[in-house]
Formats: structure tokens, sequence, C-alpha cells
């Protein structure tokens, strides 16, 4: 059973503000290896959120530099997973420019290239979003200094939680062995943040 949170956009601000300009030595750096903005972004996502979806290939994690999915690290992979998800993790749409708020998602683009950044939102300035990046490390810096041709902007709505089935939890009951599921019966397949610390 899926049920909804609310994104915590404050903590992927603190996130930003802690790591804008240095690196968490949990993650991999791509900052010569391609680049490192929408791992990053994701890293700042995943602190307002506190769950990863583990599916294969089309999930959003991040275990290891070889263990991680396309959506981590790509940018166009990356708006795949948060507009187009439907299970366990972050989730979001497509916004109109002035929807966004701290802590969701730009993607610039130009048309040789396609999307190629992303940017945190971390606040707003006289009508001018501020962001925070890496690649090019950047805290508060306006949206209007970048050069780009075309943008999208993504806002996170919230983030979906795996809860194991409540038919163990009405047999305990029923059979009288169990008032209620111990907290390890929270499988990996059921809720494979269990044991990181989800709120």
């Amino acid at each position: 059973m899926l049920i909804v949170k609310t994104y915590q956009r404050t903590r992927a601000l603190l996130y930003a503000e802690r790591w804008a300009f240095s690196r968490n030595p949990l993650f991999t750096d791509y900052q010569n290896l391609g680049g490192n903005c929408t791992n990053f972004v994701s890293q700042c996502v995943l602190a307002g959120s506190c769950v990863m979806n583990f599916t294969p290939v089309f999930g959003w994690y991040y275990r290891s530099d070889s263990d991680r999915s396309p959506s981590w690290t790509g940018v166009p992979y990356f708006y795949d997973f948060i507009v187009g998800n439907q299970g366990v993790g972050p989730f979001g749409r497509e916004a109109s420019p002035d929807e966004l708020e701290t802590g969701d998602v730009i993607q610039l683009g130009n048309e040789q290239d396609g999307f190629y950044h992303s940017l945190l939102v971390v606040g707003k300035e006289n009508g001018n979003y501020l962001v925070a990046a890496q690649t090019d490390d950047a805290l508060g810096r306006p949206l209007s200094s970048y050069t780009y041709e075309f943008a999208r902007y993504i806002r996170i709505e919230g983030v979906r939680l795996s809860l194991p089935d409540s038919t163990k939890c009405f047999e305990d009951l029923y059979n009288g062995t169990a008032l209620l599921p111990a907290q390890n019966d929270f499988s990996e397949s059921n809720n494979p943040q269990a044991t990181e610390n989800a709120d």
C-alpha cells in the first residue's frame, strides 16, 4: 500500500546550503565525468524526501557509482522519473514558470544539446529564481545569469512511501499472536527505506 507524505522543502534547501560548494563523500563526484548537476539535485531532493525508488533501470536510486539509476545523474532521465513516477519516491509534474517553490527543479536546454543542466530552486528575488547547482558550483545564483534557450520547471508534489500489506496485521491480531507487525517486518521488497529513517 502506498501513502503520500509532504516533500520537506526546507530540508532540500538546507542540504543545498551545506553541500553546494563541496561534495558529500557518500556520493561519487561526476564533476569531471560529464557533470555533477543532476547528481547534486538528486541529493537535495533525497534530503527532502528520504526515500528512493529501487526499481531497476527506471527507478531513482544511488547505492554506489556502479549501482545507480540513470535518473539519479541524467538530466532527461531525472525528469522522466519525477513526472512519470507512480510508485515509491518523490513525484511531480512539469509546471508553469511561476509555480515553483524552494526545493523544486529547473532544467535548462538548447536546440543543439536538448536539456543539459539541472538546478535546485533555493529562493526568489525580484521575480527571479535563485538556484543552487554543481558542476559550476552556485548557491543563490539568479536564474537570469544563465545562458540557455529554453527551460522546464519541475514542481515536486509529494513523496510516496510503501507500507506493508495490512493482511499480516489483521492475521496477527485475529489469531492473537501480535498487536502490530514488528518493525523488521518492513522488508526491503515492501519498503526499501525502512532502515534509512524515512519519515
